[in-house]
């Protein structure tokens, strides 16, 4: 309709205009066949525009109008979609975008930038919402040790409009493969909606979902493997009441958080842990080295340099040690909010993301650090 309301029938090429727009109406419906296929006002269109064209005697090929961004905005590109909400009129606000991270032995950082340290052995779900389910495995690190690290990540991106068939993406220690399960690296529909970039060969990829605006970053540094997603709230909270189990959303369990009542065991608290050789590698590093060690990679002393001094402590693995800092790095990518990228452990209650703003941290890593510290 806003293609010929402008046009006048008592004028001088009102037909030649109108076949304009005839055609560009056309061609809108063509390319919009496969979403409208069982919509019978759309079929009524289709009919209704090839009856005008025979009236006006319109030719199928020719010039067409200019169209607005409503008919030529990317329906698979979430980006697209506010542009499209502005131009019918509707209010216009940014999109929110979430972060949750995974790291170390493990760390969560959730959609709320709650801070926790959690023991989640075996398979436990990052994410299931309506668009995305992301499912880690977490194995025992060190004997004698509650902790646990993720050896294995599997990512379902759910069958949505045009844009993509359901994608299944699995990385275990050792396979951080370039392509989905079935052999691909992209969607087999639109191969812009949804791609897999390698960064570095079997050890960094990056997913795009542009359809639902969402990045997730993948690595593996050392035996173990980290997460990082970037996700739009609409999409993140669409989930129903049986999916509430999400560690992204409500984060851990209180069972599973390794602190018993804010107190961690003692033998993560700077002591060696119990040997049966002399070989063993975390028997290495001291309180005092294991800062050294941390200080030489992450410069501030927020939670993440307080993870990487706890997991060195815990395992004496130094891959964790570029397992925090690199956590961190995809924090400064992904975070919307660079005022919320750093959490700083607080001896009061709560935590605090960036100055004065009142977030969770685990009492557990809390504790680790006033005992080791004071």
């Amino acid at each position: 309709m806003s293609l010929t309301s402008h046009l006048n029938s008592a004028l001088d090429g009102f037909d030649l205009e109108f076949c304009k727009a005839l055609r560009a109406y056309a061609a809108c419906t063509y390319h919009n066949s496969k979403v409208c296929r069982g919509n019978l006002v759309y079929h009524s269109a289709v009919l209704g525009i090839s009856d005008l064209m025979s009236q006006r005697n319109c030719s199928k090929d020719g010039p067409t109008s200019s169209t607005n961004h409503e008919v030529t905005h990317d329906p698979c590109n979430y980006s697209g979609h506010a542009g499209a909400r502005e131009h019918r009129g509707e209010e216009q606000t940014s999109p929110t975008f979430l972060f949750c991270g995974l790291f170390g032995d493990p760390h969560l950082r959730t959609f709320k930038d709650h801070f926790q340290t959690c023991k989640v052995e075996g398979a436990w779900p990052l994410i299931d919402n309506n668009y995305l389910s992301v499912q880690v495995t977490n194995v025992p690190v060190v004997p004698g040790s509650s902790a646990t690290a993720t050896n294995k990540i599997t990512i379902i991106f759910k069958s949505y409009r045009d844009c993509t068939d359901q994608k299944v993406y699995q990385a275990v220690t050792d396979d951080l493969p370039a392509a989905f399960v079935d052999g691909t690296s992209g969607s087999d529909r639109n191969t812009k909606s949804l791609r897999i970039v390698e960064k570095v060969g079997g050890k960094y990829v990056e997913m795009h979902a542009r359809y639902i605006g969402t990045t997730v970053y993948i690595r593996q540094l050392g035996h173990y493997l980290t997460m990082a997603i970037r996700m739009p709230q609409e999409f993140a909270m669409a989930y129903e009441e049986s999916q509430d189990l999400q560690l992204c959303v409500n984060g851990c369990p209180s069972s599973e958080c390794i602190d018993d009542s804010g107190h961690l065991p003692l033998s993560v608290m700077g002591q060696l842990l119990p040997q049966s050789g002399a070989t063993h590698p975390w028997s290495v590093y001291t309180l005092e080295t294991a800062t050294t060690k941390c200080h030489e990679k992450i410069l501030v002393k927020d939670i993440y340099f307080y993870s990487c001094v706890f997991d060195l402590l815990t395992t004496g693995d130094v891959n964790f040690t570029a397992a925090a800092h690199s956590a961190l790095k995809d924090v400064e990518a992904l975070h919307p909010r660079k005022e919320h990228w750093h959490i700083f452990p607080s001896n009061e209650s709560g935590g605090g993301v960036g100055k004065g703003s009142k977030f969770f941290v685990s009492p557990g890593l809390v504790c680790l650090i006033l005992a080791a510290f004071l």
